[in-house]
């Protein structure tokens, strides 16, 4: 049983315990109130509203399309199903690089407006002075180096990054960055494991991977991915749990054939 699985809510303090007692933090995407609710009774420990929403939502190639008000409904209604679990929210490209105050105002509009906890952004130095501002303002900051989907048309692919020295040492030096600015967490997403470790190492708060590495002090995945609903995207780092996109094509077949036949509905199964 893990130290902290009969805790009523799960907090930023929660995560800082967890890494200093060396257990690890399990975190999933999710968007919307059945899946939520499914997800945080089963004890997850961290659920991200994420911008992947975009994606598996909406269809989106990249996730730059989804919009403010888009990501606030999808938050609202992963608030109302979660009673345990920490709930961060992305900020949505466009909505917080142009200057400090704009990522505040967005920040505060969606804890008012969602009743989540915390807020994620990508980047390192850049957004540093907007980190500082927003947690200034009350409001509980992750970070996010490494792959940055939003910045996916500078990078031009979504290979691994900080394979090279020199980028490795940019990533270290913004992770310093990001605990000094106050975040209280750091995602790291497809960067080499060792790498992971060493920032793991350096910095005093959570950090969480979703390909750096098991040496990190979390994990994270897309539900979508993680449940096997989708099935053209399979990098190294993704273990699928389930297979739901063959189960429920199987089980929809299944409807259409018993309704064809007639034999759905049966007598017991109408008034």
């Amino acid at each position: 049983m893990s130290t902290h699985s009969e805790i009523k809510r799960v907090t930023t303090r929660t995560l800082l315990s967890m890494k200093e007692h060396g257990e690890k933090i399990s975190m999933l995407t999710a968007y919307d109130f059945s899946m939520a609710r499914i997800f945080d009774d089963a004890g997850i420990d961290v659920l991200l509203v994420g911008d992947s929403a975009s994606n598996v939502m909406a269809g989106h190639e990249t996730t730059l399309p989804i919009t403010l008000d888009q990501m606030i409904y999808h938050a609202q209604s992963v608030v109302r199903a979660a009673k345990r679990c920490l709930i961060v929210v992305d900020l949505p490209f466009g909505s917080y690089q142009g200057n400090s105050k704009e990522a505040l105002n967005t920040s505060i509009r969606i804890m008012k407006e969602t009743g989540a906890h915390a807020i994620k952004l990508e980047g390192g130095e850049e957004v540093a002075e907007s980190i500082k501002r927003i947690v200034g303002a009350g409001v509980p900051v992750m970070g996010h180096l490494g792959l940055t989907p939003q910045s996916i048309y500078k990078f031009g692919t979504y290979a691994v990054r900080a394979k090279e020295e020199e980028e490795a040492e940019i990533l270290l030096d913004n992770a310093r960055i990001l605990e000094d600015s106050g975040c209280f967490a750091l995602v790291l997403e497809k960067i080499p494991a060792s790498l992971g470790k060493q920032v793991a190492e350096m910095v005093k708060i959570p950090v969480i991977g979703i390909g750096a590495g098991m040496h990190v002090d979390g994990q994270v995945l897309v539900m979508h991915d993680m449940l096997g609903i989708t099935k053209d995207f399979s990098p190294r780092f993704l273990r699928r749990y389930l297979s739901l996109y063959d189960e429920i094509k199987d089980a929809t077949g299944r409807f259409i054939s018993d309704v064809k036949s007639k034999d759905f509905p049966n007598e017991k199964e109408q008034y």
